[in-house]
């Protein structure tokens, strides 16, 4: 057989978070992202050489991080939380106990007992101003250094003796020990792009570039072109249409990288993969030779479906597992495909099993789906997110990373090549024509339709027409005109909208539409102008948190698998999840709603799930698992839609239960799942507390869990008022 070449591109991207006008960066993400992934994503590639990897590095990113590595970025959070301690007002004492936790618990906050201990005194008192009253000197001061050290990068934390003292330390800190922070930090900033450039040196890593502030570059072009991937989607009042602001990014890109590592790059990530034929038109003319999209592109681009079957390999693999080349006229270029389950895989699901067994997973999926090229070599695009999944991992993902990194470099079948490496690899597929759209859902939904999105982009165009009437004027400093232009370049960027519409909330809405407008609002300040009334009004809604009800009363529902009635469930607790609060987009949407009560004798659950999901999944498990004494379990496995095999298990051991017959235990799957569970079998009585959770797998892999954060209380109450 043939070798199966693997095309593994990490994403490497923050908005840009810096206020040009004052000089101020208004959140702290690109500096807690250098201290946590950065430096650790390149640097464990030493221990593999044979792995080679294609990294991509957004302009506005190294931008900022070259801002904290320079040691000239203001950021008031930075100098919070290295400000000696006694210095701190009431002020900056509540807003260190606001932004300090700020960060994954289970994974950063909780692996450090003095930082838990500080969360949750915090948390019982309700709101930082209680806490900080309460808080003694020493408190903040913990606060401070741990509030920095939970980020620090694993492979940095293992390497470094002065972090593994601060680590073991763990409490009482001194001031001495936050100058010995504050300085790794800047070395984590500075060695980081370092580490980077060197790795491009030896040939191991390939690093590409994105335009500077990340817009989606066929909607900066026309934004008239999403129509095509969402026939009838509702478009902004003006149409913009500037693919000169798109050019000149992608010039500016250039002009960075080139300045940061020394050569031009030679692929282009169009932000969040978004492609038209217009912009890969741009791209070739502006010299990049490759570049990079979702399956679902080429997908609609052909007019075909990309199905794994049973024993992993794709019918149309031949397609998706090779590059493909677009051309117009007398030039080209090779567009790469990632393969959507592969990459999602890694983001969203492997942070929940063992670390060995995920990377095993993937090892056999790849070979897998190398087979689908039969005797031909197989060319298998991974491109995700290389940040923010690994907060969600244990150890932020190295053990991981490291498990399979070494199965690709010790299998003589696989190759992992970078991008440019894979383009000899295998005959390349023609196109002439490809779909608009983006690495989600293959269109542009999430940056345009929604009236938040609209209104957006109508405020852009606005500022667009001022920039261009007023900036050619002699009269202003052509310093400002270039700041306005910069900060024209900015507010064109992916991640505003990325927030506005109601697919994500982001924890810091008012922040992100704050500085979006500030933006907007300096264009007409450096430009002379006064910026429009309509500037001073947020855009973004109020977010809505995931809703969970109580129970209000007694229920005994019929277990069939179908809404019997309307009224069998009326009085039960009802969970639904919100799917807004990720800065990552693809995970699991699998469940509507999670229905649960119970009377004097069962406790009874229901799942809605996503219409999406059963299209998707003809078959998975449901796992409900009863958290007490006997510690109950119990599995249920749907295939092609119907309820197959049903297992209980209590203390770990499987017991046999009749089902179906009113006894103990009764599980049901239509259009929707049902379970009835007797207190006798799960070693409940009324009176006492339930904690379940409700977990979906396919495939041996937890696709989503309710509620993620742990368990769901139910107090056995007669009268339900207790939940």
């Amino acid at each position: 057989m043939p070798p199966t070449y693997v095309m593994l591109l990490w994403h490497m991207h923050q908005p840009f978070y810096k206020d040009l006008a004052e000089d101020l960066y208004a959140m702290p993400w690109v500096r807690l992202h250098a201290l946590k992934d950065y430096y650790g994503m390149v640097a464990v590639l030493k221990e593999f050489p044979n792995v080679h990897v294609t990294f991509n590095l957004v302009p506005s990113l190294l931008a900022q991080l070259n801002d904290y590595a320079q040691e000239t970025a203001r950021e008031e959070d930075y100098e919070i939380a290295f400000r000696p301690v006694e210095a701190l007002t009431r002020e900056a004492r509540e807003r260190l106990l606001d932004f300090a936790f700020r960060l994954n618990r289970d994974n950063l906050l909780y692996r450090y007992p003095r930082f838990r201990e500080l969360f949750e005194r915090a948390r019982a008192t309700r709101n930082q101003e209680g806490a900080a009253r309460l808080f003694t000197l020493q408190d903040l001061l913990d606060l401070q250094v741990l509030s920095q050290l939970a980020w620090f990068d694993e492979i940095y934390l293992a390497q470094d003796p002065a972090i593994r003292a601060l680590t073991k330390k763990g409490r009482g800190y001194s001031e001495a020990d936050k100058v010995v922070l504050r300085k790794k930090g800047i070395e984590i900033f500075k060695v980081t792009l370092e580490e980077y450039a060197e790795a491009s040196r030896r040939g191991q890593v390939e690093i590409s570039t994105s335009p500077f502030y990340h817009p989606i570059l066929p909607l900066l072009c026309d934004t008239n072109v999403a129509v095509e991937s969402h026939p009838g989607v509702k478009l902004p009042r003006r149409r913009f249409q500037h693919p000169e602001d798109a050019r000149a990014q992608l010039r500016a890109a250039v002009e960075l990288h080139e300045r940061f590592f020394g050569t031009r790059p030679r692929g282009l990530w169009p932000s969040e993969g978004s492609v038209s034929d217009e912009v890969l038109a741009l791209a070739m003319q502006e010299g990049f030779e490759w570049t990079a999209t979702d399956e679902g592109v080429l997908g609609r681009s052909l007019q075909v479906g990309f199905y794994r079957q049973a024993d992993g390999t794709m019918a149309s693999g031949q397609e998706l597992y090779r590059p493909h080349r677009f051309v117009a006229g007398d030039k080209g270029i090779s567009i790469f495909f990632r393969d959507h389950q592969l990459s999602d895989l890694i983001g969203f699901v492997y942070s929940r099993i063992d670390a060995q067994a995920a990377a095993a997973d993937l090892h056999q999926r790849i070979r897998a789906a190398g087979r689908s090229m039969g005797n031909r070599p197989a060319l298998i695009s991974i491109i995700l997110d290389g940040e923010n999944a690994w907060e969600f991992f244990p150890g932020n993902g190295r053990e991981f990373l490291r498990a399979f990194y070494g199965r690709l470099a010790s299998d003589s079948s696989l190759r992992a090549v970078t991008a440019s490496e894979a383009l000899g690899v295998t005959e390349p597929g023609k196109l002439t024509h490809v779909v608009p759209g983006s690495w989600i859902s293959a269109n542009f939904d999430i940056w345009i339709g929604a009236d938040e999105d609209n209104r957006a982009w109508d405020l852009l165009s606005e500022a667009r027409d001022f920039f261009a009437a007023k900036s050619g004027d002699p009269r202003l400093d052509p310093a400002k005109v270039r700041l306005a232009e910069q900060e024209l370049w900015i507010a064109e960027g992916s991640d505003w909208c990325w927030w506005y519409g109601p697919e994500h909330s982001s924890g810091h809405d008012e922040e992100f539409d704050r500085l979006f407008r500030t933006h907007l609002s300096n264009i007409y300040r450096l430009l002379g102008g006064s910026p429009p009334d309509q500037l001073a009004v947020p855009i973004k809604r109020p977010a809505v948190k995931a809703k969970v009800s109580p129970p209000t009363g007694r229920i005994a529902p019929r277990v069939d698998g179908q809404v019997t009635s309307y009224f069998e469930w009326l009085g039960a607790g009802v969970y639904s999840p919100d799917y807004r609060s990720s800065s990552m987009h693809g995970g699991a949407q699998c469940v509507d709603a999670l229905y649960f009560g119970n009377n004097d004798r069962a406790l009874y659950v229901r799942l809605d799930l996503v219409e999406k999901f059963r299209e998707d999944y003809p078959q998975f498990e449901v796992r409900v698992n009863v958290d007490g004494e006997n510690r109950a379990r119990i599995q249920a496995w749907v295939e092609q839609g119907k309820l197959g095999t049903v297992q209980f298990w209590r203390r770990d051991e499987q017991m046999l239960v009749p089902l179906g017959t009113g006894n103990q235990l009764q599980v049901a799957f239509n259009r929707i799942f049902e379970l009835r569970l007797d207190y006798a079998l799960a070693g409940h009585a009324p009176g006492q507390t339930a904690h379940f959770q409700v977990s979906l797998w396919a495939e041996d892999l937890p696709l989503q869990v309710i509620p993620p954060e742990g368990w769901l209380t139910l107090e056995l109450t007669e009268d339900l008022t207790g939940w």
